[in-house]
């Protein structure tokens, strides 16, 4: 490998490391276990941490004195999302309290099967607004493996009329993840201010080049060290 090629790789890591929403939300995940992956997140100089509400304040300690700034991502109504709008937007005000700066929210896939799209809106309306007036960032995970094409055009719809900032893909607990076509679709659908997160089984270099390509602005994964070490080499 000769230098501008170095360099060049250099470059593609540090550009997918700042798309990576560094993950662990296994339900067994301890103290230890949260502790390496914000090691990691700090080392390799990924975008952001995701984990479970209850470790928000850790994962803030953690990072205080990270030179560069990696956002604090946490979860709501997580996984299935059916929670009253009450204790979503109670859960989300909490885990901003506590230090996180981005809030993925699980959409009410019941109340949306059933057609109850302004409920719908309403309870998404309100978590972004109570977040963007603390100046924190509203993912909604719309759970596309749920979804025909008629619903994903009108998740994607509703998400965007409420003002979400992201429409995430999946929370990881579906029988399927992120789907390449199914990026594209919501890319095509989302005007471009509203951005995507695609999550749910990328756990390669090359798959998530190709959903960076197809659409997503972040990913969302537990392997992006591996990744990273993984990267061909030029």
């Amino acid at each position: 490998m000769n230098q501008t090629d170095k360099e060049n790789s250099i470059l593609a890591h540090i550009s997918l490391a700042q798309r990576i929403d560094h993950t662990n939300l296994k339900p067994t995940a301890t103290e230890t276990d949260i502790r390496k992956l914000c090691e990691e997140a700090w080392i390799n100089g990924f975008k952001g941490i995701c984990v479970a509400p209850t470790y928000v304040p850790y994962v803030r300690e953690m990072m205080e004195f990270c030179p560069t700034k990696i956002e604090v991502c946490t979860v709501v109504g997580f996984p299935m999302g059916y929670h009253s709008p009450e204790v979503k937007l109670l859960e989300a005000e909490q885990a901003i309290g506590n230090g996180a700066t981005e809030i993925d929210v699980v959409m009410n896939l019941s109340k949306f099967k059933s057609m109850a799209y302004m409920s719908v809106r309403h309870e998404i309306e309100q978590l972004v607004q109570m977040a963007h007036s603390k100046e924190s960032v509203l993912k909604v995970i719309i759970e596309t493996a749920y979804l025909d094409s008629f619903e994903l055009h009108t998740a994607c719809e509703i998400c965007a009329e409420a003002g979400a900032d992201f429409v995430k893909t999946s929370t990881g607990f579906a029988p399927q993840g992120a789907d390449l076509d199914t990026v594209r679709l919501m890319r095509g659908i989302l005007p471009s201010w509203v951005k995507i997160k695609a999550s749910g089984g990328i756990q390669t270099y090359q798959q998530a080049l190709d959903f960076v390509a197809a659409g997503a602005d972040r990913i969302g994964t537990s392997a992006g060290v591996a990744m990273l070490l993984n990267q061909p080499q030029r």
